[in-house]
């Protein structure tokens, strides 16, 4: 095969994907041949909490790669990759495949009283020293415990060593190879707050902590590695999977960000920007989280990561919730419409405030509302939100860096990178390069990449041929006055955010 195919099987919050890549092994360029994607159901069954059905999830993703896999020679796809939303949870039963409880979203904030109990405790330091992560409900851990204390049976099941538990990328490894394979990768356990991101390995003392058995827990490998082949009852033949990488990292890796200092942001559901920090771990002073890079040898890889609960869904609330678009992409039109917001801050905290915050409890908000606000003023003010929240993440970065260190880009990938205009305002407020590539599929890209590497087609320091387009920032005073308004004004209504939410809970 001198043009392998590689197939990413790309399991996000809101829909599966399966995109299939052909790989010119001389000029080391990469096409997509083919995609499918289909969505599935949301379940909020109480104020807070967020829940996925694992079927659902299994058969969507199952039928984007069997269309996929029908539309070109099934036989030229050398391996497959799997990326996946991180943190969100599954349990099921070894003996029959079927989860005991829906899948507990990442999102999803029912264990805040649990983690509020584990800082009492006096947990927070020993979590963070150990996993490079606070005790937050974001984190896999907490979701377990609750699924454990509240799912009849689902303890003495557990003590038993009849169930199996993980994140999506286990259960959809599960199920492809038809209950053979138990495993995920370092990115996906480091995500867990069950992982010693030092020893590469499950944490006994805070598995002892939280009373959870380790028979529950997956294998844990490289992120390039063989972790076995689809079963042929599955999908019709055997394909060797290997690459199992989180989204996030995955879109660090695709945008070849492999190198201290390289920093990606993800727009997505929410966002999510990454800094490469090499070999070693690197512990934040401004509230980011220590987390492991993709792995493609004996070598652990780390980054700081910041994380932005609402990006995209801030614009899936305007079309779903207010009604006032009717679909996503009709956003940044609407937005055109005015020069700016009007004065109106929209704080979008449906599920708390992330990094750099970490406020579990703090809810949206809407300020500087007039007779004269209309649609467009909220669509405005919802693009500065997804672009301000960012500010934020790469204010701490920068704070993070070492002495002589600089970011000198920012590299972006996902579907709201189409969005010139949150482009734009993102340049012009952090007076940063922007660099978007032609092909944004870059977190399918570095599961296809990955799998390629564990395959042994090609070798992790060579990078994929990426076409970049540059977002210049505006630099007239007029405008980076705007932004310095802009920016004051965000903080201003943070702060009363959470004072409010303060005031809520006391």
């Amino acid at each position: 095969m001198a043009t392998p195919h590689f197939i990413a099987l790309d399991q996000g919050t809101t829909s599966s994907r399966a995109l299939r890549f052909a790989y010119d092994t001389q000029s080391q360029q990469v096409q997509l041949l083919a995609q499918q994607q289909q969505e599935f159901n949301q379940s909020f069954p109480q104020s807070g909490w967020v829940e996925h059905d694992p079927l659902e999830i299994w058969s969507s993703q199952l039928a984007c790669l069997c269309q996929v896999l029908s539309s070109h020679q099934a036989e030229k796809v050398a391996a497959i990759g799997i990326t996946n939303q991180r943190e969100t949870l599954v349990v099921w039963d070894r003996a029959t495949s079927q989860p005991i409880y829906p899948a507990i979203v990442w999102q999803d904030r029912r264990t805040s009283p649990w983690c509020q109990q584990q800082r009492e405790l006096g947990l927070e330091d020993l979590v963070r020293a150990k996993t490079g992560l606070v005790l937050d409900p974001y984190f896999s851990a907490s979701k377990l415990v609750w699924i454990l204390a509240h799912v009849p049976n689902a303890r003495a099941a557990a003590n038993r060593g009849d169930l199996a538990c993980g994140t999506i990328d286990s259960w959809l490894l599960w199920m492809l190879t038809g209950g053979k394979v138990h495993a995920t990768d370092v990115t996906n356990a480091s995500r867990t707050m069950l992982f010693n991101i030092h020893t590469g390995e499950w944490d006994q003392d805070l598995l002892k902590q939280w009373q959870i058995p380790a028979s529950l827990l997956p294998q844990v490998q490289y992120s390039a590695a063989h972790y076995g082949t689809t079963a042929t009852s599955v999908v019709g033949q055997e394909i060797p999977i290997c690459g199992v990488v989180g989204d996030q990292q995955s879109a660090l890796f695709g945008q070849h960000c492999l190198a201290p200092g390289d920093v990606k942001n993800t727009y997505g559901t929410g966002c999510f920007m990454l800094l490469h920090t090499g070999p070693q771990a690197r512990y934040s002073k401004h509230h980011l989280l220590t987390t492991r890079a993709a792995q493609w040898d004996a070598q652990p890889q780390f980054a700081l990561e910041g994380s932005v609960f609402m990006g995209g869904a801030v614009v899936q609330w305007l079309r779903d919730g207010l009604g006032i678009i009717k679909a996503s992409g009709d956003i940044e039109k609407l937005a055109n419409a005015v020069s700016d917001s009007g004065g109106v801050v929209l704080v979008p905290a449906f599920a708390g405030l992330g990094a750099p915050y970490w406020d579990a409890e703090a809810r949206g908000a809407v300020y500087g509302l007039t007779r004269g606000t209309t649609n467009a003023h909220l669509a405005r003010a919802a693009l500065d939100a997804i672009a301000l929240q960012c500010v934020d993440l790469m204010q701490a970065m920068q704070a993070d860096l070492a002495e002589g260190e600089t970011i000198s880009a920012l590299r972006v990938d996902g579907g709201a990178t189409h969005n010139h205009l949150l482009m734009q305002l993102q340049a012009d407020l952090l007076q940063l390069p922007v660099l978007r590539p032609t092909i944004s599929e870059t977190t399918a890209l570095g599961a296809a990449s990955l799998a390629a590497v564990g395959s042994g087609w090609r070798a992790a320091a060579t990078p994929w041929q990426l076409t970049m387009e540059t977002v210049t920032p505006r630099q007239d005073p007029q405008r980076q006055q705007e932004m310095a308004t802009l920016r004051a004004r965000w903080s201003r209504a943070i702060a009363a955010t959470q004072a409010f939410s303060q005031t809520a809970t006391g």
